[in-house]
């Protein structure tokens, strides 16, 4: 009707259209009229949607990062006092300050810390060298644990240049508050005859971390009677450093004394503290003998000098003695609880003297005795040599457990790859964790997936330790199933970790190599662990289910570790941080496509560990979602599609890659990175090693498979990964092999010989060899030869150096990396034990 009607009236004359177009130009400038009033409305609409959009982002990230900083809601697998002495008495005095060279502390939020210190006086000009904390350069070393059962007993000898030390500890149970224990250190010289015994000064320190008052009781000329105090979780106690006597016997030697109390500087300052406060000369007078001077604490007992005035009393007191005198001689500290002394029927005898040495005698003999029995190495034909290196590679491992406490720095997943840039990093709540290190000097804090590789030792020895450090670990879990790979817990542990290594990232994930104490957990049918999982299995489900959803690949049952470094102009090839194999090759060019080979095979690994346990435990609903994808990711047909690579005749990753880069000098830039043809493009990753090997190593392979042989083959070839030391992490042959990755960043995981990765090769190998199949015999004969290589190596550097090592070079065997690395390197024991 209306267009009738408009063409009855005609078109409006020239003039009368241009007054329209005016008249509308303008009222739709001004928004008037009826199509201003529906612009408005359509640009409000806009606006209200834009807010929304940016709102509703905002709620989402806003969301996210709470749940990246907020705790698990299932139920805890330990309860909150379990580490209290009223719970787990017997663990709540140890030796849990692996970075010391010698220290004991209470598992607990503000611990009561003890330790020791040591200076040769008069060895060089200034200032004595100060030893305290554990470090890479100190030159002092070896040294190490000979036994600690990683509950009440431990002897460790340290040798620094003339001097040998030989620190030792026993606890004594009794009362509500831990017990009672004793040290005893012995100094004498390196070498028998010589001429100059040096004097030498031992600082013995107590630290508390709170409002616990320390009361000295003093002695003559600056020598403490005893120490006595009070704190909620120890009752009363009373610590007493007694004279010093000769080694061996009760023949007391003259000392000199000097002593220091102050407020807790910190304790990452304590070195530093007693450093600047050794400024004044000392005599040392020994009757009958020439004096000589020292260095010594300038320090007061009264409490009014202990410090400037107005300092907070709540952050604790640090009191330490300084004893001086010629080598050789021992000193003992005595810890008593007040309620281990009270509710003795009968008045014990204080834990010092003839009473000590057999209680560690007693001890050393229960430990070997123990050992055999729990590894049959004897029994099994090994070496007195052999046996030895043994025992130190589960005391060292036991005696670098520590308890940490504090709140880590995370970066939250806001979702997408690259905005967590964007995000600010944020205080994880404080939590405690009880863990094993992988080493003293170096990396002294919790490391997630090197504590699996420990806790398969540990778990042999002491079950109930693994289940106390797996419960720690799981008590870590995000709200969204996410564990830190990195845990630096505390001021110590902050202290000794560069900045960029701080922060966390919650998109980012770690081999879950706790699931594999976990599965020998489940062969073993203990009641004990069964109740455990019990417990846990809420927690490590959701473990593993963050893990399997967050780093999805980009085809079904593809998966891929988010947090590879970027493609920058000064790498060689891009480093890959969550996997742990840090800088071993994979696609020259970063990209969402890839496909990792090792992390699908940990997927599948986990898959299989929970679903046993699922069905172990009656878990209806986790069975039935775990069962579909287990027997998804066993399979080879579809391991072959993703990751078989024909061209090159072993499994291997996937992605933009090209072998045509290197790194050449670019003055100023010094090494940068340069590509050159091929260009990159989308196909296998040519580079044979540890990677490889996966779905051998993590047994995913069928006895019969067409796969197993070819894996063989390169594992066995000394062009490839065969060395007479073990297998090495590259191949020789491969172009990336022993090549640095930047001007500053050395080949790390580009063929040393690693022992985590070999203990997973031997059990495969022994494995294979032991179920039937067309490649058993094969698998046997290499699995003798690959051990016999292992251990050897591994035998002959303890023997030039005193030290189990990070890593081994494959050209010449020598241990490389830090040392001492009595984390993952332990496994030499269960290599030796044959026990996979």
């Amino acid at each position: 009707m209306a267009r009738g009607e408009r063409r009855r009236r005609g078109a409006p004359a020239d003039g009368a259209r241009a007054a329209e177009r005016a008249a509308r130009s303008g009222s739709e400038r001004r928004g008037g009229g009826p199509r201003g009033a529906a612009g408005g409305a359509a640009l409000a609409v806009v606006v209200l949607s834009l807010v929304l959009g940016l709102s509703g982002r905002w709620l989402l990230a806003w969301h996210r990062a709470r749940r990246a900083v907020t705790l698990h809601s299932a139920p805890p697998v330990l309860a909150p006092n379990s580490s209290s002495p009223a719970v787990a008495p017997d663990l709540f005095w140890g030796t849990y300050r692996p970075h010391v060279y010698f220290g004991m502390k209470t598992r607990s939020p503000q611990p009561l810390l003890t330790g020791l210190m040591w200076a040769q006086q008069g060895a060089t000009p200034g200032i004595p060298k100060l030893r305290h904390t554990c470090e890479q350069g100190d030159g002092v070393g070896p040294y190490g644990w000979e036994f600690h059962d990683g509950l009440s007993f431990g002897r460790q000898h340290i040798q620094d240049g003339p001097l040998k030390l030989t620190t030792e500890f026993v606890k004594r149970p009794g009362g509500q508050h831990g017990g009672d224990w004793s040290w005893r250190v012995t100094v004498e010289p390196q070498a028998s005859g010589t001429p100059t015994l040096p004097l030498v000064s031992l600082f013995f320190y107590v630290v508390t971390d709170g409002k616990e008052a320390l009361v000295p009781e003093v002695g003559t000329k600056g020598q403490l009677k005893s120490i006595r105090g009070h704190t909620d979780e120890l009752g009363d106690f009373r610590f007493t450093l007694l004279p010093p006597t000769s080694p061996r016997d009760s023949a007391p030697k003259y000392s000199s004394y000097n002593v220091f109390w102050s407020p807790n500087p910190g304790l990452p300052l304590l070195t530093e503290m007693v450093k600047s406060r050794l400024n004044s000369w000392f005599q040392h007078r020994p009757p009958g003998a020439s004096s000589e001077r020292y260095l010594g604490l300038p320090g007061s007992l009264k409490w009014e000098d202990r410090g400037p005035s107005g300092q907070d009393q709540e952050q604790g007191q640090f009191l330490i003695q300084q004893v001086t005198l010629k080598v050789p001689f021992s000193v003992e500290l005595v810890f008593e609880s007040g309620s281990a002394q009270a509710g003795s029927s009968h008045a014990q005898e204080r834990l010092a003297g003839s009473q000590l040495t057999q209680a560690l005698e007693r001890h050393a003999d229960t430990f070997r005795e123990r050992f055999e029995n729990t590894f049959q190495l004897k029994k099994k034909g090994l070496s007195p040599e052999e046996q030895a290196l043994g025992q130190v590679a589960l005391s060292g491992l036991l005696g670098g457990i520590g308890y940490f406490y504090g709140q880590g720095l995370v970066l939250p997943d806001m979702g997408v790859e690259g905005s967590e840039q964007k995000a600010d990093p944020a205080l994880f709540p404080p939590v405690p964790l009880f863990t094993a290190v992988p080493s003293r000097s170096f990396f002294p804090r919790g490391f997630l997936w090197d504590e699996g590789f420990h806790q398969l030792v540990v778990q042999r020895w002491d079950p109930h330790l693994s289940r106390e450090a797996l419960g720690h670990w799981l008590g870590l879990l995000n709200a969204d199933g996410w564990i830190g790979r990195e845990q630096v817990l505390g001021d110590e542990a902050r202290a000794r970790v560069p900045p960029e290594f701080l922060v966390q990232r919650a998109a980012h994930a770690n081999p879950p190599t706790l699931l594999l104490p976990v599965a020998h957990m489940l062969e073993g049918g203990d009641p004990a662990d069964l109740a455990f999982f019990h417990k846990a299995f809420p927690r490590l489900y959701a473990w593993f289910s963050w893990l399997h959803q967050s780093q999805t690949g980009p085809v079904p049952f593809s998966y891929r570790w988010r947090g590879r470094d970027p493609a920058l102009p000064n790498l060689l090839n891009p480093k890959t941080l969550p996997s742990g194999l840090d800088d071993y090759p994979r696609a020259s060019h970063p990209s969402t496509a890839e496909r990792h080979l090792d992390l699908r095979c940990w997927v599948a690994l986990g898959a299989r560990v929970l679903l046993r346990l699922a069905e172990q435990l009656g878990e209806a609903e986790a069975v039935a979602n775990l069962s579909p994808l287990a027997t998804s990711l066993e399979s080879e047909a579809s391991l072959d599609e993703l990751h078989w690579a024909a061209e090159l005749g072993v499994f291997a990753d996937f992605g933009n890659h090209t072998k045509a880069v290197q790194l050449k000098p670019s003055p100023p830039q010094g090494l940068v990175r340069v590509v050159g043809r091929p260009l990159p493009r989308m196909q296998h990753v040519d580079a044979l090693g540890y990677v490889s090997l996966f779905p051998f190593l993590l047994r995913l392979l069928s006895p019969s498979s067409a796969r197993l042989g070819p894996l063989l083959d390169v594992l066995a070839d000394s062009r490839h990964l065969w060395s007479p030391f073990g297998l090495r992490s590259l191949a020789a042959s491969s172009s990336f092999y022993s090549k640095r990755n930047s001007e500053h960043d050395p080949p790390y995981w580009r063929g040393a010989v690693w022992l985590n990765i070999n203990y997973l090769a031997l059990g495969a190998l022994h494995h294979y060899g032991h179920v039937e199949g067309p490649h058993q015999a094969r698998a046997a004969k290499l699995y003798s030869e690959l051990r016999a290589n292992v251990v050897g190596n591994v035998l002959r550097q303890y023997q030039a150096t005193g030290f189990l090592w990070e890593q081994y070079s494959d050209r010449d065997g020598r241990g490389m990396g830090c040392r001492p690395f009595q984390g993952w390197t332990s496994l030499v024991l269960l290599v030796m034990a044959e026990d996979y």
